[in-house]
């Protein structure tokens, strides 16, 4: 074979992926039909569960000076991130493009095969191994992989040539997007709803300004190429009542509000996730973020896999895992739409959620979902509440290991948080070291949610917890073979 996986896409998805599969040694492919990164930004900053993310895999100073807030929205209605008990709030300003170039430059450090200008042109799953046609510079050839996984967009070739069913809704209205230099707007960062339709402004570094422009009753096209700058202008116009046409356009693209979602996020040898798996509207900036979930939920599985440490069985836990997430993700921005975009008719229920979001748990809840902090995998049953959650930030004293949880699953493996210093403890888990951490340090703080007499926790490589001690019905071996193979 020439790879263990190849990955099509470089695009955010796609780079974390294979980044998460050379972590654990794993030959990646990365095929990439574009000679170059496009620069366009879609994707702006990150969600508080992504930035734990990048945190967990030491990637979170690659950005530089991150500017953080807590203001949010819902439907274009303000709500406080502050409400939510994490150790990162959202970031707002870094562009879709930075994003690209740290993951690239992360995946070529640790040895991934990066493959500009080569195009997917089919594939075959055999059964043993996927066949697949690519075009590239050199012309036609056949590469082979154990594994294929589609990150390559909405539209894309691996979801389509395979057959992936994809139901869902058209779009319904057409809307603009665009980074301009040479406008001085006042911000309206979570947009402003106005009588013809709703407009978003945004200042970003280097004196350009991000534009969004919804103009209800403006029906999808199929275009051929982006829009002109001078269509994003009459819009405005015409909405505003504002004149930006002397603005300089660094970029123009335009989306609409299709909602559709795989049904099976794995068919056989060939995965999708991100965009190739669901598309959405862009409502709180969810997209890029949840991409990159998909593919750190899915990475040190399939390396698992692939490097014979766990069964075959565990591929299934990604769509098992990932699609209720995306399930949600389409009802929330369905209903960030609604509210959001539509005319006066819907004024009632806007101010219906504005007088709810007053309520602490009801602002704690829809946080919760836009930011990604509430995702909650099935595991073995249990009382101990971060079951099944994502491990928040636990400062830890007095061991010889890593100074926190973030820090100790940097190399994306599995971790054993040992913070009772049990020997015997340490001695269950010792058939899965070379798989698995074990870090023993007394607790600090940094998680309302653990408790005083919590003992030990054990952590999966995408950072959910898998068992805990007290309050699994589990024991730790059965847990340790469920996520992690069986012992050497």
């Amino acid at each position: 074979m020439d790879a263990d996986v190849i990955v099509v896409g470089a695009g955010p998805a796609g780079m974390m992926l294979a980044g998460e599969l050379r972590l654990a040694g794993v030959d990646v492919i990365v095929l990439e039909r574009l000679e170059k990164r496009t620069g366009e930004s879609r994707g702006l900053g990150f969600t508080a569960r992504t930035m734990e993310v990048f945190d967990q895999r030491g990637l979170l100073s690659r950005f530089g000076e991150i500017e953080i807030s807590n203001q949010g929205h819902f439907g274009g209605l303000p709500v406080d991130f502050a409400v939510l008990d994490g150790a990162h709030q959202a970031a707002k300003t870094v562009p879709q493009s930075q994003t690209e170039t740290v993951l690239e430059n992360w995946v070529e450090e640790l040895g991934g095969d990066v493959r500009r200008r080569h195009e997917l042109l089919s594939l075959k799953d055999t059964g043993d191994l996927v066949e697949v046609e690519v075009s590239g510079p050199d012309g036609v050839h056949q590469l082979t992989a154990g594994y294929v996984v589609g990150c390559d967009g909405g539209r894309s070739v691996v979801r389509k040539t395979m057959g992936f069913d994809f139901p869902g809704t058209p779009s319904t209205m057409e809307m603009f997007l665009a980074d301009v230099k040479g406008l001085d707007l006042q911000p309206r960062m979570i947009g402003e709803t106005l009588p013809g339709g709703m407009v978003m402004v945004g200042p970003l570094p280097g004196g350009i300004t991000r534009l969004i422009v919804c103009e209800r009753g403006t029906p999808p096209q199929r275009r051929e190429a982006p829009p002109s700058y001078d269509e994003v202008a009459a819009a405005w116009k015409r909405l505003t009542g504002d004149d930006i046409s002397h603005g300089e356009p660094v970029w123009v693209s335009s989306f609409g509000d299709a909602t559709r979602q795989v049904t099976r996020y794995r068919q056989g040898r060939v995965f999708l996730a991100g965009d190739s798996a669901h598309i959405h509207l862009p409502a709180g900036g969810q997209g890029m973020n949840t991409s990159i979930q998909d593919a750190v939920n899915l990475g040190w599985k399939l390396a698992a896999v692939v490097r014979g440490r766990a069964p075959e069985e565990l591929l299934d836990t990604y769509h098992d895992e990932r699609h209720p997430v995306g399930e949600r993700l389409l009802m929330n921005t369905r209903a960030q739409g609604l509210l959001f975009l539509s005319g006066p008719e819907v004024q009632p229920l806007r101010d219906v959620f504005t007088e709810l979001i007053t309520y602490l748990p009801v602002s704690r809840h829809l946080a919760g979902m836009v930011s990604g902090l509430e995702i909650h995998y099935p595991v073995a049953g249990g009382s101990h509440p971060l079951l099944g959650r994502r491990m928040p930030h636990l400062t830890l004293t007095g061991g010889s290991g890593a100074g926190s949880s973030t820090e100790a699953l940097h190399a994306g493996r599995g971790v054993l948080l040992d913070l009772a210093d049990n020997a015997e403890l340490r001695r269950r888990a010792a058939g899965w070291t070379d798989r698995v951490d074990i870090v023993t340090a007394k607790p600090g703080g940094g998680v309302p949610d653990l408790p005083a007499e919590t003992a030990a926790v054990l952590v999966r490589p995408d950072g959910y917890v898998a068992w805990a001690a007290p309050g699994s019905h589990s024991d730790l071996p059965m847990a340790l073979d469920r996520w992690f193979g069986v012992s050497r």
